[in-house]
């Protein structure tokens, strides 16, 4: 998804060289955040009913 493409390079300190550092707190959040983002579409996928295509 785009959240994890934009946080895992941050997460991985490419942005350090120009200062910024993610703290340690802040990168468990995001990972806590993904992990439920990751739950909630399972969730959604799981009570998706599909017919084939006619």
């Amino acid at each position: 998804t785009g959240y994890n493409a934009l946080a895992i390079p941050v997460a991985a300190g490419l942005l350090a060289p120009i200062g910024f550092v993610l703290p340690m707190s802040l990168g468990a959040v995001a990972m806590s955040a993904s992990t439920i983002i990751v739950a909630a579409n399972a969730q959604l996928l799981r009570g998706l009913r599909l017919r084939p295509a006619t």
